[in-house]
């Protein structure tokens, strides 16, 4: 039942609510998986959640309305649409149990330059400049509220938890289940004690079930300092966020800009990509840029997913818009949110690539265990 979930959450404002009765566990999944990946806050749930926001409270700002973050679109999905997508007749290809991934990797114990491990979906290992850098680190088997339902992994971490390097940062790019994972964030927190670093709202979530987490919450703009010769900085993107379905939009997405051993990466952990114009801006106000880590995958149906989540063919439009020698391609080949294969992303990032005259190895599509090294 909801109200369980809410309060494993701390969430005990919304674990009063009315729980959903008669709903089975599809049903469920609707409500606390699907729409906490690719759905967006449709005008009935923004008047049941319009008394608070559990999360943040703070002034109104450009993307701030005292309620509900916004980047600057209307919103225009909801849970019909949700349901639509389910219940219409669906070109849907099932992953396999397994897609073996590359040998895990062993990061090594110091690291000249910039240095950049896949741990699968949209998890990184960042190891440089002194520092060890984890973002959106998820290792749990499933990408989801519940332990015994929603996408499950089909590969295994790239690095193994145990062979993690001490971790110093953790940064968060939203709340979603497959970037934010409270239980791989509070074995880290047990481990490495990291500081975490997240967009405005997400501390809330974290400290809910790690009290005494190093969290800290912050702006969009916002720079930060995490050593004498690396930074970080949070930039807007096109997303949203929810843990449940009273909470959309009521912690800030972001983006980050990394700065460290010499090297200047952008990485995005989800976005849209609408007329490009974001990143066209941010390319001009921030790179070049070494390199850019960008998603590639859950982008089917278009209809529904290409407000929040853009193809492998905008992704190298974002990678040209920024103005990067090198890009990633990440957010595929573990988890399956949305329609498209498993190796679909891939071959049309391929595609993609051949069709804007640039070579294959500028930007690679990664597994598991694949690195990358400036």
């Amino acid at each position: 039942p909801l109200r369980d979930v809410y309060k494993r959450q701390g969430l005990d404002r919304l674990a009063r609510r009315p729980t959903i009765s008669g709903m089975n566990r599809r049903k469920l999944l609707y409500l606390l998986g699907i729409p906490a990946l690719i759905g967006s806050t449709g005008a009935a749930w923004a008047a049941i959640s319009r008394s608070r926001n559990p999360y943040y409270q703070g002034p109104i700002t450009e993307n701030f309305d005292g309620v509900a973050f916004t980047d600057g679109r209307p919103v225009t999905k909801g849970l019909a649409d949700v349901l639509k997508w389910q219940t219409s007749k669906r070109e849907r290809e099932a992953f396999p149990e397994r897609y073996p991934a590359p040998p895990q990797d062993k990061p090594p114990a110091s690291v000249e330059g910039a240095r950049i491990v896949h741990l699968g979906h949209a998890s990184f290992l960042y190891p440089g400049a002194g520092l060890n850098l984890l973002i959106d680190p998820v290792y749990s088997q499933r990408a989801s509220p519940l332990s015994f339902i929603g996408p499950r992994r089909v590969n295994e971490p790239g690095v193994a938890f145990s062979d993690l390097p001490r971790i110093d940062v953790v940064l968060i790019t939203h709340n979603h289940y497959d970037h934010l994972d409270i239980e791989t964030l509070a074995r880290l927190h047990e481990r490495d004690g990291p500081r975490m670093i997240m967009p405005l709202g997400n501390d809330t979530i974290v400290r809910a079930r790690i009290p005494d987490a190093r969290t800290e919450a912050h702006d969009w703009s916002a720079r930060l300092a995490l050593s004498e010769t690396a930074w970080v900085t949070l930039v807007p993107t096109y997303h949203w966020s929810a843990r449940g379905a009273f909470d959309r939009r009521m912690a800030l997405w972001c983006s980050f800009v990394i700065e460290a051993a010499g090297t200047k990466i952008f990485h995005i952990g989800d976005t849209g990509y609408h007329d490009g114009s974001l990143y066209q801006r941010l390319g001009a106000e921030y790179g070049p840029f070494r390199l850019a880590v960008l998603p590639i995958g859950a982008y089917e149906p278009r209809w529904f997913m290409s407000d929040n989540h853009m193809n492998p063919d905008e992704a190298v439009k974002v990678m040209l818009a920024l103005r990067a020698e090198q890009a990633l391609g990440h957010h595929w080949g573990t988890f399956q949110l949305t329609d498209e294969g498993i190796e679909r992303p891939p071959a049309a990032l391929a595609a993609a690539l051949a069709e804007a005259g640039l070579p294959e190895e500028r930007f690679r599509p990664m597994r598991p265990g694949l690195s990358w090294q400036a």
